[in-house]
């Protein structure tokens, strides 16, 4: 980690710490360790299990993609690519630094550039394309209970929407439409010649362009590929569902019995796709209060919902990050390629 990286994660970490005081300022010190110690854990187990069964699943989608590409990688060492972009997208604005970080890891195992970039990008385009087909299933089961209860939220439900489908369309415009995609960028390009000086709009030029064509290549293999895409689609969709259904869990865990399991993991996808338009790291504040405003309707307790709120950071975002710590630090092993086997022989 950079200089930088370190203060933004110790910054996070004090953010995240008042936030929590500020929560619990009108609540009752007693009542909220009552509630602690009333609580049932084996219900919160089993939601550190289903974050930990998450992190599992897409560690194997990194696995079967690197084998496609003639790589035998150690699921130890595929484990540690989803930790670390948990650490590098929870102290990036807007997860940003994930994809880097997780070039790096694969890098430091011995995979080439070129088959990370590959392995990411596919990666990338298969999620996207999971959390935008969940979030529009939650959006039409939960929009009119969401509109009625909380109608702030529901703009944001929309803007959410908004964002995710320009960026599913664009998606499916360069795998389809390729030099109408580029014609178009080209276009709205041309208009920061009048802002910026040459040099640098021809490097952000460049910059597009490669990236747009090296997805282009991704998304043909891709295509070619179906019954690959069809496996990594289902570990990606079973990765969303383990880390969806956790409030379900903490709220057992509190004691809270008559919640509807489909109506809870349906907030809980459009609470995700609230923190992901906030700027700040990790969706800090929105995310906590998005959480309070929304589950408000199934704890009544004050003390309660404070605590579920605790928890839930703690091992939907926090937890991912401490386990990134240690991932950064423990040193992967070089692969081996099939080529390299086979010049062995």
């Amino acid at each position: 980690m950079t200089r930088n990286n370190k203060i933004v994660l110790a910054l996070m970490l004090i953010f995240g710490t008042a936030i929590f005081a500020f929560s619990v300022r009108n609540v009752s010190f007693e009542s909220l360790i009552g509630d602690i110690t009333k609580l049932k854990w084996q219900w919160l187990l089993l939601a550190v299990a289903s974050m930990m069964f998450s992190f599992f699943l897409e560690a194997l989608v990194v696995r079967v993609l690197l084998k496609r590409e003639g790589s035998l990688f150690p699921m130890r060492d595929a484990v540690r690519i989803p930790l670390i972009e948990q650490l590098f997208n929870g102290i990036t604005p807007f997860s940003s630094g994930g994809q880097p970080a997780q070039l790096f890891a694969l890098l430091q195992s011995g995979v080439d550039a070129g088959r990370a970039t590959s392995v990411l990008l596919m990666k990338f385009i298969v999620y996207q394309s999971m959390v935008v087909i969940n979030f529009v299933v939650s959006l039409v089961i939960g929009f009119e209970y969401v509109s009625d209860k909380i109608h702030a939220l529901s703009l944001l439900f929309v803007f959410g929407f908004i964002v995710h489908f320009i960026v599913i369309v664009s998606l499916l415009l360069i795998m389809y439409w390729y030099n109408f995609t580029k014609k178009v960028v080209k276009f709205f390009f041309k208009p920061l010649k009048f802002f910026f000086k040459e040099a640098r709009y021809l490097k952000w030029e460049h910059i597009v362009d490669e990236k747009i064509d090296n997805f282009y290549r991704e998304s043909l293999r891709l295509k070619r590929s179906w019954k690959l895409l069809v496996k990594i689609s289902l570990l990606t969709l079973a990765q969303l569902f383990f880390y969806y259904i956790i409030p379900f869990f903490i709220l057992l865990a509190l004691g809270v019995t008559n919640v509807n399991f489909l109506m809870v993991t349906t907030m809980h996808v459009l609470i995700v796709m609230i923190i992901s338009l906030f700027p700040i790291p990790g969706g800090s504040g929105g995310a906590e209060y998005s959480f309070s405003i929304i589950f408000t309707s199934f704890i009544s307790n004050a003390s309660k919902l404070v605590l579920a709120m605790l928890l839930w950071r703690l091992i939907t975002y926090y937890l991912g990050m401490f386990m990134g710590m240690i991932a950064l630090v423990l040193k992967p092993k070089k692969i081996q390629n099939d080529e390299n086997k086979k010049n062995k022989v």
